[in-house]
């Protein structure tokens, strides 16, 4: 042995630690997930259009007293709850004004708008390609409610 000892590497530094950034108080909010409540003149009738008209199917029914009061109405990853109106606000005042629900699809567009056209529905918008490259159609439910189907782009 030559007495020397072996060197050893000198260990690495760490690389300075980021900190998160600090968040502004009070801080956002942050949802996780959103979810519509449609009030409706008609349950059944309602049920029956977003079932038949566009391919939705029916979640969980809710009752009180023996009687719906509502429905959960599912499209893949989409829901919403339709809602029986009570008429405590007066059962002719006029829904869905200014609100527009936008749902997002992989499916061709076109075929979806065809079918809701052969089940009744009344399209806004045929389906147009937009500047963005998204293809979309607009489509009335029976309380006034809209919304617009549109491809992913």
């Amino acid at each position: 042995m030559s007495g020397k000892s072996p060197q050893r590497a000198a260990p690495k530094s760490a690389p300075p630690s980021k900190k998160p950034a600090k968040r502004k108080q009070p801080e956002s909010f942050r949802g996780r997930a959103m979810m519509a409540a449609l009030t409706v003149k008609d349950l059944p009738r309602s049920v029956a259009w977003y079932r038949d008209t566009l391919g939705f199917t029916e979640g969980n029914h809710y009752n009180n007293a023996g009687k719906l009061f509502a429905v959960e109405m599912k499209a893949g990853a989409v829901e919403f709850v339709l809602n029986q109106d009570d008429g405590a606000h007066g059962l002719d005042r006029v829904k869905g004004e200014g609100l527009s629900l936008q749902i997002v699809t992989a499916q061709n567009v076109d075929a979806l708008a065809a079918n809701a056209v052969a089940n009744g529905a009344t399209l806004i918008t045929p389906p147009t390609t937009m500047p963005w490259g998204a293809r979309v159609f607009r489509v009335k439910d029976p309380d006034g409610f809209k919304l617009v189907i549109s491809s992913e782009r």
